[in-house]
Parts: C-alpha cells; sequence; structure tokens
C-alpha cells in the first residue's frame, strides 16, 4: 500500500517525495521512465494528506535530484535518464575519422539535430579573434537544434573560418559522414586538440521561447539551469572552429575519463 493514500499519514514535503522516489526506482505503474506525473492539482486531490504546496515542494526536490524533468506547457515526468556527454572520446579521431558522428558517441540514442541554419556571420569579438578573423568580418555559422524523444536538448553555433570552408561540403546543412572534423580533416587540416569551456548558468529569455523564429529550449522560467560549452578545436597551433552550445542541464551528465598521466 502506497503510503500517501494512507489517510492517517499527513506527509510533509520530505514525506511525500520520499513516497514518489520510491514508485519511481521500483517502476510502479504510472511512474515508469518517461511517464507524465499527475498534475499538483490532482495529487493535491487524490493523495491523502498532500496539500498543493507540499506536492510542489516535493516535485521540486525529486527534480532537483535528476528524478524529474519539467517540460514547460507540459508538465512534469519521471526522468527517462540523463545522456551521457562522455569527453573526450567523443572528440576522438577515431570516433568521426570512421565516419561517426560526436552524438553516436553519447547514447545509443543520441539527440538529433533538426534546424540547421548555415550562412556567414560576423561573429563576436571573442570568437573572431580565436579564430584569427579580423574584427567585422564574415565567418561561417552553423546553427542546430538538439532533439531526444522530441524534446530540445541543446542549442549549438558553430563558427569556422570562411577561407577554410568555401566550396566545400561544410556549407552545406548535411556534412556528410564524420561532420565537419572529417571535411577538415580531407583538407589537411584535422583537428588535434580541443579545449573546452563549462559554466552553468540560468537560461535567457531567448533560450528558452526561442527567436527570429527558432524553437528554444522550452525550459521553465525560474530554476532551470543550462550548461554553457563553448570548445576551441585546433588544428596544430590554428584555431579551425569554435563552438557555442547550451545544454539543458536537466537532460545531460558530463562525463569525462582520462588516463591520470595526461
Amino acid at each position: 500500500m502506497d503510503n500517501a493514500s494512507d489517510p492517517t499519514i499527513k506527509h510533509s514535503a520530505e514525506t511525500f517525495a520520499a513516497e514518489l522516489r520510491r514508485r519511481i526506482r521500483e517502476g510502479v505503474q504510472g511512474y515508469e521512465a518517461g511517464a507524465k506525473l499527475p498534475t499538483l492539482r490532482e495529487l493535491a486531490a487524490t493523495e491523502a494528506g498532500v496539500a498543493r504546496g507540499v506536492a510542489e515542494k516535493a516535485i521540486d526536490r525529486l527534480r532537483a535530484e535528476g528524478l524529474v524533468e519539467s517540460r514547460r506547457g507540459s508538465g512534469s515526468y519521471v526522468r527517462a535518464g540523463r545522456i551521457p556527454r562522455s569527453s573526450p572520446g567523443r572528440l576522438s579521431s577515431k570516433q568521426w575519422g570512421r565516419g561517426l558522428s560526436i552524438q553516436a558517441h553519447d547514447a545509443p540514442n543520441p539527440p538529433k539535430a533538426v534546424d540547421v541554419e548555415v550562412g556567414d556571420v560576423v561573429p563576436p569579438p571573442h570568437i573572431a579573434e580565436a579564430l584569427g578573423v579580423p574584427p567585422g568580418e564574415a565567418v561561417l555559422s552553423r546553427y542546430r537544434r538538439f532533439v531526444r524523444d522530441r524534446r530540445s536538448v541543446q542549442l549549438a553555433t558553430a563558427y569556422l573560418p570562411t577561407g577554410l570552408t568555401r566550396g566545400t561540403r561544410i556549407e552545406h546543412t548535411d556534412t556528410g559522414p564524420g561532420g565537419t572534423f572529417a571535411r577538415l580533416a580531407e583538407m589537411g587540416f584535422a583537428p588535434t586538440r580541443f579545449v573546452e569551456r563549462v559554466i552553468s548558468r540560468a537560461p535567457t529569455p531567448e533560450e528558452i521561447d526561442g527567436v527570429d523564429g527558432r524553437d528554444g529550449l522550452g525550459l521553465r522560467r525560474e530554476g532551470s539551469l543550462v550548461f554553457e560549452i563553448t570548445r576551441y578545436a585546433y588544428a596544430g597551433d590554428r584555431c579551425v572552429e569554435v563552438s557555442l552550445m547550451v545544454l539543458d542541464a536537466e537532460a545531460y551528465e558530463l562525463v569525462y575519463a582520462f588516463p591520470a598521466d595526461a
């Protein structure tokens, strides 16, 4: 018998969170991975001894623990599992050199790139400096939104010098097997070193709702966090790509594996 259904119990946020946690971990019907949870109103109406405020705080606790995710305008769901973003293996030449995508290294069901937009733009000053491009000069921009199970989980924009990309497949929405890094390798500019800088922060309104006709991540306005990752790809001493990525922190875990003597 579920404790939350016992009429003699008056739940606190802690005890109700413990009950919901048990149901999720035991896979009780209606609480399996990916299942949509009852609304706060439904929980208050159907669970004995649970007030709406208690239900809200309990769900917030489970969200903070990574057991539950909220989708703005849709409700709360039992998390189906975070996407393990595994470095440095995902960036290895053994991955893209074999014609495989970086995302394919992360999970059997990796996010898919949608809404791919390619064109020339004037990059932010720090990106122009990294690429060795004069201020105000255009570079190639590759924007992508990544979706998993119909949910937006990542926004990414890669910047490359046009001197490397003109007339190549990198200018196409589909860059071919192995992606951009494989095409750079074919031109003699195979990435030999990567640097990633990671911060966590609140999402901007544009990242939540989208801008200029682009869809956003659809996150909650309060309490959501994203990982902002800036990746620099070098061929020797030359920076050949800078990629700015914004990841839903509730959807990903960042995994790093490297030898002790690296």
